[in-house]
């Protein structure tokens, strides 16, 4: 399989998973939004601020290339992903409020993002390589999630009984394709990720727990509801890693700095899924 069919195959699947959270949904829930101002603002303020520092750190205690260390930072800066909506679905979380947060991310990270890869740029490789504002991912991202889901919306409002019938069928089809295309893309990337997986897997997984771990027991913390600690825990714990490989691949042009994204975009299934069984157990 090629990179072109598998990136096709990766976005047809994303959009019949925003369609299946859309058959969940309703306008309401997104004006429920305004009763969790403090969800909202914890998690913009993990997102932008405290995860890109906890990055700086798990750098330094792996001690890091600064080639693997930028494509951490990139990471880091980068949005929740798709993928964390579709967790937050499974597992109880708000989904409401991770489609905005993923949304409002995004739009913020036009700024955010550069500024935090040409600083890391400049820090760890000695370079000022400036990164331009994804506009073509930001279009990407809004088709992918914004039109699907106002499908299965649609679909809710005007025919409710239908939308009941899909909702269980597509989530299971959902959870499938997911694990199907991550099972093609470590066969096709299988040489480079094995190869970088002893120097970078540990300072890979170790923010990948970190970001989950973070987002939903701060909430849990502050004792915010347990649906919007799950949607926190999601949204800044399931980085849009497709966005960094874009940025290391088609902006930077650097290979070793796509890996960090490449495995994280393997372990974060694992880590998610084994987060979400945790939070059944314990529910």
């Amino acid at each position: 399989m090629t990179t072109v069919v598998l990136t096709n195959a990766l976005l047809a699947a994303l959009a019949i998973v925003m369609a299946g959270l859309g058959l969940s949904l309703t306008v309401d829930d997104f004006r429920r939004l305004r009763e969790h101002p403090l969800a909202a603002a914890l998690a913009l303020g993990l997102q932008l601020l405290v995860l890109p520092l906890a990055c700086v750190g798990v750098i330094a205690a792996f001690e890091l290339p600064p080639l693997y260390a930028v494509g951490l930072m990139l990471l880091a800066a980068s949005p929740g992903g798709i993928t964390a909506n579709l967790f937050s679905h499974l597992f109880g979380g708000h989904v409401a409020m991770n489609l905005s947060l993923t949304a409002l991310n995004t739009l913020l990270s036009l700024v955010t993002l550069p500024l935090i890869a040409n600083w890391a740029i400049a820090h760890y490789a000695g370079g000022g390589q400036v990164v331009p504002l994804p506009w073509q991912k930001l279009v990407e991202v809004i088709g992918v999630i914004a039109v699907p889901v106002l499908i299965g919306m649609a679909v809710h409002r005007s025919r409710p009984d239908i939308a009941a019938k899909l909702d269980k069928p597509v989530k299971t089809l959902s959870a499938v394709l997911l694990v199907v295309l991550t099972v093609l893309a470590i066969a096709k990337e299988r040489e480079a990720l094995m190869s970088a997986a002893g120097e970078l897997g540990g300072a890979v997984l170790a923010f990948n727990l970190l970001s989950l771990a973070a987002g939903y027991g701060l909430g849990r913390l502050v004792k915010l509801p347990r649906p919007l600690c799950i949607a926190i825990g999601f949204e800044v714990g399931i980085h849009n890693s497709t966005l960094a490989l874009y940025l290391a691949l088609g902006v930077l042009q650097q290979f070793p700095v796509a890996l960090p994204a490449a495995l994280y975009s393997v372990s974060m299934y694992v880590s998610g899924l084994l987060f979400g069984m945790w939070l059944k157990r314990s529910s």
